[in-house]
Parts: C-alpha cells; structure tokens; sequence
C-alpha cells in the first residue's frame, strides 16, 4: 500500500515566492491562505509547497468559488485552488468564479502529480462496495479502473477527495463505501486503502494557481504565462478567428484555451486563455493592444512564473528589441514628414 506523498512542482523560483510572501508578513502576523479542502487534499498539499502551516494560516473552505471569495471579502490574503488537470482540462468552478470581475489575479502555480487510492472503512471488502464519493476530476481520472474492477458502483460527487474521505470516516451512514482519494488522505482520516495505484494515467497532473488581488503581478523570469479571459467578438463569420490573429501574428503561443458562456444568452461565449509570456513583454503588450481592438471584454487575470520552468524563445521578428526597433522607425518616418 503506497503512502507517498504526491510529486509537486512548485513555481519557478519557489524560493523568491516564498521569501517574497515572508516579506508580506513582516508585522509578525502570518499570510491567511485559503484552499480546497477539507485538509489532506492535493490542493493543501500543493498550499504547503508555497507556505507550510508553520509559518502560514490553512484555511479551508469547501470549494474553489468559496475559497476564491474569501479573498474577495478580505478574510484572507491568497487562495490556492486546481484550476486545470491534464485529463478532463480546465475546472470551470474556478475559472468562472476567477474570471468573473478581474479584481483578482494568478500570482503563482504549482504542478501536483496525482496518485488515487480505493479507500474504505476497515472490513468493508471489494463486494460490499455499491457507492463512491469523491471529486470529479477523481472519478474521471480512475474511470477506466472503475468499469473494470466496480462496473456497478454508483457514483457521488463531492466537494472534494478530503471531503469524501472525512465522510466516510466520521459520519456514521455516509451514504457510500468506498472514496478515491490520495494515499496521504487515506492516512490522515485513518481508512483501510483496498486498492492503490487506481489512476488510469500514472502521469496525471493537475495544475493549481495563487490567486490574489489584482495590482502586484510577479517579476518576468522568461518563463512565464499570461492568463486572459476574452471576449468574442460579435456573432459572425471569423469572430474567433480574429481573437486567436492577435496571438499568432505576434508570435505568442497559447498553452490553454477553453470556451465559457457569458450566461447573459445562449450562444455567447468568452474564452479563457493560457499564453506564454508576461506582460512585461513588448510581444504580450501588443497582443493585448490588438484584443482590446476587437474584443468587447478582455480581462487579465495574471502574469506569474510557469511551474514548468521552461525557458521562451521568442520567434524571429518577435523579441522586445524587434518591436522597439520597429515603433523607432515609424516615429523616424513621422519626424520626417513634418
């Protein structure tokens, strides 16, 4: 029965992140991080990468639109939320709740390797089990693993894996048997692991982000991201299009999009985007520039240091000294014509 822990990627550099966040806090009071929880979930695994309960406060809450709106409300400084996972792609429940007023930002990210176990209460065998609990990114990252071993089990979501697995552990009729949840879970709310290694994709990863209030954005490293919300354009022919021109003729490229209603009308969608860069980029700059033109929304939620660490090499005629260059000689031919 595995009880390792799961492998996290912190930020790049983690160090600057958490030196940064102790000079926050140099009054003496600790920051105030709310998160996913209830605690033992990846996502106070991937908090405790950024800042451990030593020497920050853990606040749970029971999702990520309630995690995000304590910081809204001031009742903490930062929330660690998933906002994407390598399986089923973007949790909408964060990107929304995010995406919503563009009074907060991503200042960090963090990479956590997922490992799931079948936990149960002690005696409870294979054949007794006719219920599950856990998180939806659980239940569709162990899918294959369950039609083969539980074909007739019923599924029940939960806020979270941790939530499942406190349930199952303290109350005495759950309502279900069984909770896919990560080895150190099991642990912590002391449940028997049936099964281990229940993932379909060993390689899993889900993505977690920092998110604060929106005027600090992180120092450019060259390997950044820039996420954006945006708008589409008016219902028409080449609408997208002209939103993903502003990218390519830049040389931006997007590690991430996903479309997302409005919910003001059906058929009206924005689009939720990861592009590689920071703002402070002359390239990011002029892409932003050219949504501004023909977007009717663009909200910038954040430039922060790309957990992958993976250095940009910008494409020719792209580089910051290109477009200075280029803007040099314009203002050159405007002086002459005068």
């Amino acid at each position: 029965m595995s009880d390792a822990r799961a492998t996290i990627h912190a930020v790049s550099p983690l160090s600057d992140l958490t030196n940064a966040l102790a000079g926050e806090a140099e009054n003496g009071e600790k920051l105030r991080f709310s998160f996913l929880g209830p605690r033992g979930t990846f996502c106070q695994q991937a908090l405790s990468s950024i800042a451990t309960e030593d020497t920050a406060v853990h606040v749970p809450a029971p999702d990520a639109p309630r995690a995000i709106a304590m910081v809204r409300a001031g009742k903490v400084d930062y929330a660690v939320v998933p906002i994407e996972n390598s399986v089923e792609g973007g949790i909408n429940a964060t990107l929304d709740a995010l995406g919503r007023h563009g009074d907060l930002t991503i200042q960090a990210e963090v990479l956590v390797n997922i490992s799931f176990v079948l936990a149960v209460r002690s005696g409870t065998a294979m054949e007794d089990i006719r219920r599950i609990s856990t998180h939806n990114a659980a239940w569709t990252q162990c899918r294959d693993w369950l039609m083969a071993n539980l074909p007739d089990a019923l599924y029940l979501p939960a806020a979270s894996t941790a939530a499942a697995a406190q349930a199952l552990a303290e109350q005495d009729d759950p309502g279900f048997e069984a909770t896919l949840v990560s080895p150190l879970a099991a642990k912590q709310y002391r449940l028997e692991v049936l099964r281990d290694s229940v993932a379909d994709n060993p390689d899993a990863l889900t993505r977690f982000v920092m998110i604060g209030h929106a005027g600090h954005v992180p120092e450019r490293t060259g390997a950044d991201k820039t996420t954006l919300l945006v708008h589409l354009p008016a219902d028409r022919s080449g609408a997208l299009l002209s939103l993903l021109e502003q990218f390519a003729s830049r040389g931006v490229n997007l590690s991430r999009i996903e479309s997302r209603p409005t919910g003001d009308s059906l058929g009206r969608y924005a689009f939720s985007i990861d592009a590689e860069g920071h703002i402070e980029d002359q390239r990011i700059q002029s892409t932003l520039i050219g949504l501004h033109r023909v977007s009717p929304k663009v909200v910038f939620l954040g430039s922060y240091p790309s957990a992958e660490r993976r250095k940009i090499k910008p494409a020719a005629g792209t580089a910051d000294q290109d477009f200075v260059s280029a803007r040099e000689w314009v203002r050159s031919l405007l002086s002459h014509s005068r």
